[in-house]
């Protein structure tokens, strides 16, 4: 069992680096008075079946990715601030007397952790955090206790040590798409304590978070992405997967492809979308949601927010994270613009720079 970074408050650079099913993708922000700037972005492709489902398969294949994304984008420090899916993170919510200090409190979680995780515990890396005073109990204080399969942190730390990296900093999705919603909220209309959910649709999953007063009280992963469309394309026009996925973007398909393949992929995002949230309804006490936020590189496809507002009745927007950054003479303020919605883990991730 080790501790490790999910909560380490940081004061140096760090890159923010998120390794999806299809992609790396890299950003490095600085700050000057209280405004962020871009001054390194780059996003590279993964061979196939390198990372299936956030499960790293091919760490070798991973790393040389890594190191050549590294290499093109040139970023100011090596350290690094990574994620791991939300599936893979328990979390839970304990009560610790409130008089022990932090090393006193690490030694008693290490020592009552097994009450709390289903694993082996030489098979789990924790992490702590002390939220505040306890309601029940003057004298406890609640604190968050978070635990992930040390496999899944070990490979990705192996990957990027050998590409050259240092990893200084493992967070977990859920919490970096909230960061990162601290930049978003200012695009939203009347933010106060209103109900918004983001759904980040990525090549193969689509998780929906709820934020409620910014703070994520729900969030929920499904199988379902972009991938769906490409292996359609793929399929339908006899074409490889490099040239379905640049069909995709550029366009150039058979004319039935709007008709016979986008809408009906449309239509079953709306539907997954419409789901989620039925499940977050059910499961809370909340049966509504004042916004919604769509975000990963599938919600920038032309029409979908327009017809996810119409079908769910919900003000929608899609994530731009950047939009009042200021941007480096170095980055590609187009390409950044187009990947800007696929780029909230990434930006979360970078953020940890400034806490």
């Amino acid at each position: 069992m080790g501790i490790f970074g999910f909560f380490d408050k940081q004061s140096k650079p760090l890159i923010g680096l998120d390794i999806t099913s299809t992609t790396v993708k890299l950003i490095e922000l600085s700050k000057s008075g209280g405004r962020y700037k871009v001054e390194t972005y780059m996003v590279r492709p993964l061979p196939p079946n390198t990372v299936v489902e956030k499960n790293i398969n091919d760490v070798e294949a991973l790393a040389d990715t890594i190191r050549k994304l590294v290499s093109q984008a040139k970023p100011k420090t090596k350290d690094v601030a990574l994620a791991v899916a939300g599936s893979a993170v328990i979390t839970k919510i304990i009560e610790m007397p409130a008089d022990l200090n932090e090393q006193a409190m690490e030694t008693q979680i290490a020592l009552e952790a097994d009450q709390y995780i289903p694993y082996p515990l030489d098979e789990v890396s924790l992490d702590f955090e002390i939220i505040g005073p306890s309601e029940n109990n003057p004298d406890q204080v609640d604190v968050l206790l978070a635990a992930c399969r040390r496999e899944n942190v070990e490979l990705r730390q192996e990957a990027l040590e050998a590409a050259g990296l240092n990893p200084k900093v493992v967070d977990v999705e859920v919490f970096a798409v909230e960061r990162a919603f601290q930049l978003l909220s200012e695009q939203l209309e009347e933010m106060g304590d209103q109900v918004v959910a983001v759904a980040d649709i990525g090549a193969t999953m689509l998780t929906l978070s709820v934020l409620v007063d910014k703070k994520t009280v729900y969030t929920r992963e499904q199988l379902f992405g972009g991938k769906q469309i490409t292996d359609e394309i793929q399929r339908r026009y006899g074409l490889s997967n490099e040239e379905a996925g640049l069909a995709k973007k550029q366009g150039g398909l058979p004319e039935d492809y709007e008709t016979e393949v986008l809408e009906p992929f449309k239509e079953a995002l709306i539907q997954q979308i419409s789901r989620s949230l039925q499940f977050f309804f059910s499961s809370s006490q909340y049966n509504y949601v004042d916004q919604l936020l769509l975000a990963g590189g599938v919600s920038a496809m032309p029409g979908l927010r327009e017809e996810v507002e119409e079908k769910l009745g919900l003000p929608t927007i899609v994530a731009n994270p950047f939009a009042n950054m200021a941007v480096g003479s170095k980055v590609n303020a187009m390409a950044l613009a187009n990947d800007a919605p696929a780029m909230l883990i990434a930006a979360g991730l970078a953020l940890r720079s400034f806490e």
